[in-house]
């Protein structure tokens, strides 16, 4: 069977069973603060199986778009070096919410496989939760009758938590699990060894193809369990595994999910793919990896430097290197595998197709980016791996060097390392991380508590496009968090004016006041955030007088948002749908959104677009709006309108983002899109646009910022200010631009005069250096103290080194009261005599206090014992005699 007939069988099957096709959801999580990515099939069910949404149907089916690459379920180590595991893949699952549960399940899946798919009874086998003292839960002994009832006896293995009870995370839904296994090995090693002793062994021919999980349980922060208010099933199968099984291959690797992208890679690099085990393992990698980075793109997430962006980009180069390393690809490959991908999920998964040339671009733009450091970068590595100290451990600050100058992630670094069978200093890496600047807080920095119930009330969720203030709303539950040192309250009403993080718009401010039931005081607190988590309007406040718990109950609240922020936020918002709409109008309509920034003070525009735009369009683009803004058109507001619909008529969505079957449309004139934030009234609310900036944020993607209203005017009058003053300093009133001309001209020509006097300079040097050459043991030494800068002094040994064979020089300069010492080599001397520069200037440079580093022909180090200089010169002189 082929992999497409496999996945609609299965589908067919259950759908014939009365369970509901649900699409795959996107890859990318963007409201559930404990995943990156969408991990398994359940994920989209989350929300259900907590009681926090209402199921749409009793019984599902679908293909989930599954990627595993950080956190407890992270393959990615494992890829390429095995034939089974990958980061991203498919995950057949059907779900029972309330419906059916363990009887009716098992049955299903016994069912699909031995009667529709016609896999031999003989080859499975099964497995149950042996129980758990530790979580004080019982042997399922349910699950283990059900299964003497269909197979005999020595088929049916007990497992412990660690195989047979499913947890999505550190906390959430969870339950005791039944696996079905099945046995590839030939017949003559089916004899010799039981495959019991095999299951969940990590045996490449005993594997798990069927994971059945009773979600009974939900995992708190406190790590106690407890039962979730309805028994849901949660099936997993993984897809790529079954393809193997049923075309009859023993590899997913060998299956026609993968054949295509093996050909073309195998073809396009002239090595053919089963013939060295490490160009095999690159091509694993590659297929696989391009795979994870394909669907990402194409589901919203482009590769950065943090957060789930920074994952993307890591993966895309570590199959960069593998491809670089083993196959000799040094030029931009991985792109053009988008096509493959492209035609064949053509069908299933249309936004490949539909994203296919940004994607491309994207990661096209990437490898070149990549590519330019890569060499660089390996060279650095290799030099790390040839002057290896004792104990095989590489220093962690050149790792962190690689990481932050030639962006080579960490784990990348680690396993080239580790195919030398080297380590480095993790330790001090960690320091230099710690150290910088911008390093975001890691996740031990926030502690999140457990809801509290408070009552159960039907809820209104977000009223906050028609109200900025309610009255009457009740508190449904709370929970304490806590921020480094400084405790926090979150907390869900019945309804509410806050409007919550999403959709590029940043979240309503406001405050929270309750009456005292006894003595009839008012108390409030600041709501600081509010964020959409799990289907919950969630409100962060601040509790600076620890008063608030003593207001947490069955109170009647008042709900007021933060008006004049939310009227700035919202211009902002619309100005955003006029600016998405004249960029498609003046540069195409292969334009879109990637992304936005809309706060009260300013917002930020993501696109897609291959060019600067210059200046003189920005300024068209910029007249075009205020146009629009200036003829006052009114908003038209379309709610609960089915998204076919919408998109028929034109609409505009955001790149990514998550829809429901019905949403809300914002018209102003031509300008349509989805959208759920808050916008003015009428275009004339805005008041004034105006362009800050438009740079590249990465590839192929633009971004404009931009300010409307007041924020526009302030920008204005600040920009005409710094003019005046600029005029006051020329004291030239009439033409500005012609003076500032001649003064840059003016300046270029002095920097250029400059240039010349130190190259004059240094050549003179050059020459009386060459007069004072010591010839020891065959050797041309030279050491003197210079009074340059230190660039000078750089290019004044770059210059010997070349023209000179078997020269060694060391010189040095002053610079901030400091010693600035250079040693360098020529290639003879490093590769025949086995002299490293590097090496030699950390064990000289004691005299001056001096640490430094470099590469084997050329170091650097800076001392403060000005009067060690000479001593430096002395040793290497006698280190030169004595080689």
């Amino acid at each position: 069977m082929k992999s497409t007939e496999i996945r609609q069988a299965f589908i067919d099957f259950f759908k014939a069973q009365n369970h509901t096709y649900i699409p795959s959801s996107s890859i990318v999580l963007s409201d559930d603060p404990s995943l990156m990515f969408v991990n398994a099939g359940m994920n989209q069910f989350k929300d259900i199986f907590l009681g926090h949404k209402i199921p749409p149907v009793s019984a599902a089916v679908n293909s989930q778009k599954c990627l595993r690459v950080s956190g407890k379920h992270n393959d990615i180590e494992e890829v390429g070096h095995d034939t089974y595991h990958h980061t991203m893949f498919e995950m057949l699952g059907n779900w029972s919410f309330s419906d059916y549960f363990k009887k009716e399940a098992i049955c299903f899946a016994w069912d699909f496989l031995t009667k529709e798919l016609k896999i031999s009874e003989e080859r499975l086998y099964v497995s149950y939760f042996n129980g758990d003292s530790k979580d004080k839960l019982q042997e399922d002994l349910e699950t283990k009758n059900i299964w003497h009832k269909i197979v005999k006896s020595d088929k049916i293995v007990s497992g412990s938590k660690k195989d047979n009870f499913w947890e999505m995370g550190k906390i959430g839904p969870c339950g005791p699990c039944t696996e079905i296994h099945i046995d590839l090995r030939s017949d003559s090693e089916r004899k010799k060894f039981p495959a019991q002793s095999l299951i969940n062994k990590d045996h490449p021919q005993v594997i798990e193809i069927w994971n059945i999980v009773f979600v009974e349980f939900n995992r708190k922060e406190d790590n106690e369990l407890e039962a979730l208010p309805n028994k849901h099933v949660d099936t997993g199968m993984g897809f790529e595994r079954l393809c193997m099984v049923l075309q009859g291959k023993i590899s997913t690797y060998d299956t026609d999910l993968f054949e295509d992208l093996i050909n073309y890679i195998s073809k396009y690099s002239k090595v053919t793919y089963g013939d060295n085990e490490k160009t095999d393992i690159a091509i694993r990698v590659i297929v696989d990896h391009i795979r994870a980075i394909t669907f990402s793109i194409a589901d919203g997430q482009l590769p950065s430097n943090n957060g789930a962006g920074y994952v993307i980009r890591r993966i895309l180069r570590r199959a960069v290197r593998y491809g670089y390393t083993y196959l000799n690809l040094e030029q931009p490959f991985l792109y053009n595998l988008v096509d493959l991908l492209s035609s064949q999920f053509k069908s299933t998964f249309p936004e490949i197709n539909r994203e296919k040339n940004i994607i491309k671009n994207v990661i096209q733009e990437e490898e070149k980016l990549f590519l330019k450091t890569l060499g660089k970068g390996m060279s650095l590595i290799n030099n790390l791996i040839e002057n290896a100290c004792e104990k095989n451990l590489i220093s962690g600050v050149e790792v962190f060097k690689l990481y932050d100058t030639y962006g080579f992630p960490p784990d990348l670094t680690s396993l080239i390392l580790q195919e030398n069978k080297l380590n480095y200093n993790k330790k001090a890496f960690d320091e230099c991380m710690n150290n910088q600047k911008n390093q975001s807080k890691v996740a031990s920095d926030v502690k999140i508590g457990d809801w509290i119930e408070v009552q159960d009330s039907e809820s209104d969720g977000f009223i906050g496009y028609s109200q900025t203030s309610v009255n009457n709303v009740k508190l449904l539950k709370h929970r304490k968090i806590k921020i480094k040192n400084e405790y926090r309250f979150q907390l869900v009403f019945n309804k509410t004016p806050f409007y919550p993080e999403g959709g590029g718009q940043t979240a309503d401010t406001g405050k929270i006041f309750v009456s005292n039931n006894i003595n009839g005081d008012i108390f409030s607190f600041s709501v600081i955030d509010t964020k959409k988590e799990n289907n919950l309007i969630v409100h962060t406040v601040l509790d600076h007088e620890s008063r608030l718990e003593h207001y947490l109950g069955n109170f009647a609240y008042e709900l007021t948002i933060n008006k004049i922020n939310r009227k700035l936020t919202s211009r902002n918002h619309s100005a955003t749908h006029l600016l998405n709409h004249e960029l498609r109008n003046l540069f195409g309509h292969h334009i879109e959104q990637k992304g936005s920034y809309v706060g009260p003070n300013y917002f930020r525009f993501d696109f897609s677009h291959f060019n600067k735009i210059e200046q003189k369009d920005l300024d068209l683009l910029e007249d075009r709006i205020n146009n629009c803004i200036h003829q006052g058109v009114s908003l038209k507001e379309s709610n609960n309108v089915p998204i076919e619909v919408a998109r028929k008529n034109g609409a505009l969505s955001l790149f990514g983002e998550k829809y429901d079957n019905t949403v809300r449309v914002i018209e102003f004139g031509d300008s349509i899109e989805l959208c759920g934030g808050t916008h003015v009234s009428k275009t004339s609310e805005i008041g004034l646009f105006k362009i800050i900036s438009e740079s590249s944020i990465a590839a192929g993607i633009r971004r404009i910022e931009a300010v409307t209203s007041l924020s526009a005017l302030n920008y204005v009058n600040k920009q005409l200010s710094t003019l005046n003053q600029i005029k006051v300093l020329l004291k030239n009133n009439d033409n500005i631009l012609a003076q500032v001309s001649r003064l840059i001209k003016e300046n270029k020509d002095l920097d250029k005069l400059s240039k010349d006097v130190k190259k004059n300079q240094a050549d003179s040097l050059i020459k009386n250096l060459e007069s004072k050459i010591k010839h020891i043991n065959k050797v041309k030494f030279i050491s003197t103290q210079l009074q340059v800068d230190p660039e000078t002094m750089k290019n004044i040994c770059f210059s010997l080194i070349n023209k000179y064979d078997n020269i060694f020089i060391v010189l040095s300069t002053q610079k901030n009261n400091k010693v600035i010492l250079n040693i360098a080599l020529s290639k003879s001397l490093v590769n025949k005599r086995k002299i490293n520069a590097s090496k030699l200037i950390n064990e000289v440079g004691v005299h001056v206090n001096a640490r430094g580093g470099g590469q084997p022909f050329f170091a650097v180090a800076s001392g403060d014992n000005l009067d060690g200089v000479d001593n430096i010169f002395q040793d290497l002189e006698k280190i030169i005699k004595d080689s």
